[in-house]
């Protein structure tokens, strides 16, 4: 299948100059674990963002991050939409993994706008901008590389995804993308790691409450609204790459 086409920034890092290109030919042939691995060996721990939305496959790579770099910051952006049982998540992981948490909150009074008009109703895509997007924005500009741990099973946009992928002002890692859902499960089984208290209900993926149903995979995220993504993976942050 053909890949996105993005822009191949150069990146500098010490005495190299590597292009998007040049790191997927470097971290592709590794497996997920060497990738990140690696990543921390060119990149200062302060220039690598992890945002986590401790959803049903938040685990895995907190999990990796805490035994490969356990000073890595992990951001959890509060929508103040978040189920009561995915804050008891966050709690119960923070705590396991001794995770350090920088909370981003949206302004207060455009949540609240969102909240009074119910914008998930009808303008999901502004709710998702306003409560994720424009929050994050400022930690995106402080930092070179945004680890996510998005898997291509889950959607036909991240089944297109490669390891590295230029958004905006900053690079997308994805070292996860080329694992299936059977490795993802016995690396959770192996390492006995506890799962989303509401997987158990028949929640496949979990986002704000006013936007996730039940639904195996990412069916029950915006059901019915063509919407697959909260706007933080598709090229949200394309604004104009700074010049040198």
């Amino acid at each position: 299948m053909t890949k996105n086409p993005q822009p191949n920034r150069i990146i500098t890092v010490a005495d190299l100059e590597l292009h998007v290109d040049d790191l997927n030919r470097i971290f592709e042939p590794l497996d997920f674990y060497g990738r990140i691995k690696k990543l921390y060996k060119i990149f200062n721990v302060d220039d690598v963002l992890l945002t986590s939305s401790f959803g049903t496959k938040s685990v895995f790579m907190l999990h990796l991050l805490k035994q490969i770099a356990p000073k890595q910051k992990v951001h959890f952006i509060d929508t103040t939409y978040h189920f009561p049982e995915t804050l008891a998540y966050k709690k119960e992981l923070t705590e396991l993994l001794d995770l350090n948490i920088i909370e981003v909150f949206p302004n207060k009074a455009e949540n609240e706008i969102t909240r009074t008009e119910e914008y998930w109703k009808d303008h999901p895509r502004m709710c998702c901008s306003i409560n994720k997007i424009v929050p994050l924005e400022k930690y995106v500009t402080h930092h070179k590389i945004w680890i996510s741990g998005l898997m291509s099973y889950q959607t036909d946009y991240r089944s297109r995804l490669r390891v590295f992928e230029q958004q905006g002002d900053i690079i997308k890692f994805h070292p996860l993308i080329d694992i299936n859902e059977g490795e993802f499960l016995y690396y959770l089984d192996k390492n006995k790691l506890p799962r989303h208290p509401l997987e158990k209900y028949g929640y496949g993926s979990i986002g704000c409450k006013h936007c996730t149903i039940k639904g195996q995979g990412r069916a029950g995220r915006w059901s019915g609204t063509g919407k697959t993504e909260c706007g933080l993976h598709p090229s949200y942050f394309t604004k104009k790459i700074k010049s040198s």
